[in-house]
């Protein structure tokens, strides 16, 4: 049973306002009563709009049902458009304009290099991503994939110098691509040193080279004549040369050279939504906690590793020696952004005037900006930016009236927290098929704030397919990634973000590289996100993080921006829905297609609600491991409902599947200690009663999201285990 505090006209769930007046407002200069006052007049400001565009979304995809039932067997593009346009879907162009957010630092407005996500519920995860500022690209290497098995070249417990000098060569070749040698290469150096401020490397043959860019030298540590490191930059990405002629990996190189780090991921998103399973006040509490750790500098966790207590904490900045004697300070950690969760969702930690839980979005915003002000005093150990700004996500919104409510209520809590205008910034998902559509509007609703725009395949595929549930049977999962709508709605998202200025002043992102264990084939394909003129990318990893920088050492991602054709119009070609004209496929194509999303969501699903993990590697059909969020299910669960409500399938088949893929799912994860079987008691599991949820209601899930099913299901799981808990401690009684 939650316990209550009561404060004006709201209630507040006694831990979190325990947490808060404890912890958060400590240090911060704001009044406690003051505060719990503005907070309580913010939520009933906003709640009224909240509400109605929520309504909006309900309006809008009940008139794009009737219109595709009365429309059967028709495929009258022209129609259809203005049929969109009439009801209010498809806004109204804006004109041209540019955005003008300011105060924004450099992984922002200038770098271009990967980004990570991380769930913030897991401290230990966060301050990895967030170190992983730097990486060991040997380390990257010799740890994967990428660097082949063949010629006696695999992995294991002891080193292996054949993989080694793969890993040297792979090293090598990358320095001569990025910060290249006059005439020579990496390979043949045997003694670098610093005179005059310029580089010069001593080769095989007793000849003396220089850096063939002077300009890409940065510092050192150590002599100058004898360094025990150089850093260079190439396309505004730091590489670290480390050198030690007695380290085991130095002491057989021709420099010395022991290791090749590089500058890596330039930010992380600390997330609060997709990947993380926080259905009440408890789990706000902590996801909370550790953005206060990280915002205040301290946060810090221990763990057992190779039979030691390992405690990690925040990396501090890399100092180096600049070419004029004096010092160079590079950042030693990730930018850090916070998402927070959309419009949709409420939460019980705080109920309003009427009793009515608190729409989650407007707890988030004002709750993390609020513990971020930590970050913004002057004694603050570890600074996130420069320039005192607080990066904030907003997802899942639809068109630009959502995208002004975000900016307002930006605005708004700017007010109540003595922040000044447009200090918070704000990332806009585009990951919506109404938001997609209207772009550029939502950009000028948010162009004194905009730090970023990204693209999601899956949930905007989701999306896609909920709003379009009535047009048609959908397209095979895989044939999705060929769709004229999909390639259109990624080139799209880019032409806009350039068209409206975001270069210089915000990132134009991409999604998520999802199979960390693959970094071979990552290296082979991510580079296409550079290539199409994104500044960033998403990883599942730090190593993945390390890997993904090579690309924008090959790609200069600003010359791609200034080359792109911004003026195109993608609207057409996005509204092309993906059904199938004259579906034909075989009753085996058809029942590998369910079995294949069937495991997919169950083996997601498992963990999300038995053991409240909301983003981890879950290994697929095929037994590969897939790195997954909340948004792997909207697109599998939404296919497999679509295909049930025009007939493709029966209900019995896909149930049939659900119990054979839960054999499956708990065969993969025999060996965790906390994994409770689906099908000792299908009846019993409330996991496997979920992932039906999510399939047999998905037609009416609203934006076919997952979220109102797994949070009413994760508490019930919840409670269960409480009560059976406390039944237990009645026993030993």
């Amino acid at each position: 049973m939650q316990n209550y505090v009561k404060t004006g006209s709201i209630q507040v769930a006694e831990e979190l306002y325990n947490f808060v007046n404890g912890e958060v407002l400590q240090d911060t200069g704001m009044d406690e009563k003051r505060f719990w006052s503005n907070f309580d007049a913010v939520i009933h400001e906003f709640i009224p709009e909240n509400k109605e565009l929520l309504s909006e979304r309900v309006r809008l995809q009940q008139a794009i049902n009737t219109w595709h039932t009365e429309q059967k067997d028709t495929n009258d593009a022209a129609s259809y458009k203005a049929f969109l346009q009439k009801i209010g879907y498809l806004e109204k162009k804006v004109g041209d304009f540019t955005v003008s957010t300011d105060q924004v630092d450099s992984e922002v407005a200038l770098q271009a290099g990967p980004q990570l996500v991380v769930p913030m519920t897991n401290a230990r995860y966060a301050l990895n991503a967030a170190n992983a500022r730097w990486g060991s690209l040997y380390d990257a290497l010799y740890g994967t994939d990428a660097i082949s098995d063949e010629g006696g070249a695999e992995a294991g417990g002891e080193y292996n110098p054949v993989r080694g000098a793969k890993v040297i060569a792979f090293a090598k070749n990358f320095l001569d691509h990025a910060v290249p040698l006059t005439d020579a290469s990496h390979a043949v150096a045997e003694k670098y040193a610093i005179k005059d401020g310029i580089l010069h490397a001593t080769l095989s043959s007793g000849d003396t080279t220089q850096l063939k860019d002077g300009k890409k030298l940065v510092g050192y540590l150590g002599k100058p004549e004898a360094p025990t490191a150089i850093v260079l930059v190439n396309n505004g990405m730091h590489i670290e040369i480390q050198f030690d002629d007695e380290h085991p990996i130095g002491k057989n190189d021709t420099a010395g050279v022991k290791d090749v780090y590089l500058e890596s991921a330039l930010s992380t998103i600390v997330d609060c939504e997709d990947s993380v399973a926080v259905v009440d006040a408890e789990d706000k509490v902590q996801l909370y906690r550790n953005w206060l750790g990280l915002m205040k500098g301290d946060l810090s966790t221990s763990f057992e590793k190779g039979g030691k207590t390992v405690t990690r904490t925040l990396n501090p900045d890399r100092v180096y020696t600049s070419l004029d004697g004096g010092t160079v300070t590079l950042p030693g950690r990730s930018l850090l952004f916070v998402r927070n969760v959309g419009h949709l969702m409420t939460n019980n930690a705080i109920l309003d005037k009427d009793g009515q839980e608190v729409p989650e979005g407007i707890m988030d915003g004002v709750l993390t900006s609020l513990i971020a002000k930590h970050n913004l005093k002057e004694d603050v150990q570890f600074k996130n930016g420069d320039y005192g700004s607080i990066y904030i996500v907003k997802p899942k919104m639809h068109g630009s009236k959502e995208a002004a409510f975000a900016n307002r209520l930006f605005d708004r809590i700017e007010d109540i927290l003595d922040l000044k205008r447009h200090t918070l910034k704000i990332g806009l998902m585009d990951e919506e098929r109404r938001t997609s559509l209207n772009l550029k509007a939502c950009i000028y609703e948010l162009r004194e704030r905009i730090g970023f725009i990204n693209t999601g395949f899956l949930d905007r595929t989701g999306d896609e397919m909920h709003t379009s549930m009535e047009a048609g049977v959908m397209i095979r999962k895989n044939g999705m990634k060929a769709t004229p709508w999909l390639a259109a709605y990624e080139s799209s998202n880019v032409a806009i973000g350039v068209d409206c200025g975001l270069p210089g002043h915000a990132q134009i992102g991409k999604g998520m590289w999802a199979m960390p264990d693959l970094m071979s084939a990552m290296l082979e394909q991510k580079i296409a996100h550079p290539e199409a003129g994104a500044n960033t990318a998403w990883v599942p990893s730090p190593t993945a993080a390390t890997l993904h920088a090579t690309h924008y050492h090959t790609v200069d991602v600003k010359n791609v921006q200034q080359g792109i054709e911004s003026s195109k119009d993608f609207q057409d070609a996005i509204l092309q829905i993906p059904i199938a004209s004259n579906p034909n496929w075989s009753a085996e194509e058809i029942q590998a297609e369910l079995d294949n999303n069937a495991q997919g969501i169950l083996g997601y699903v498992v963990r999300w609600i038995d053991q409240g993990v909301g983003c981890s590697k879950v290994l697929d059909i095929n037994n590969i491991g897939l790195m997954e969020d909340r948004a792997t299910l909207r697109i599998s669960s939404q296919h497999i409902a679509n295909w049930l409500h025009h007939g493709v399938c029966s209900k019995e088949q896909v149930l049939e599947t659900m119990k054979r893929m839960a054999k499956v799912v708990d065969e993969q994860n025999e060996g965790d200690v906390l994994y409770q079987p689906m099908t000792l008691n299908f009846d019993e599991s409330i996991a496997f009663a979920a992932a039906c949820d999510l399939v047999f209601k998905g037609v009416n899930q609203p934006n076919g999201y997952t979220e109102p099913i797994l949070h009413a299901r994760r508490i019930e799981a919840k409670a269960k285990a409480a009560l059976g808990s406390a039944i237990g401690a009645g026993f030993q009684a």
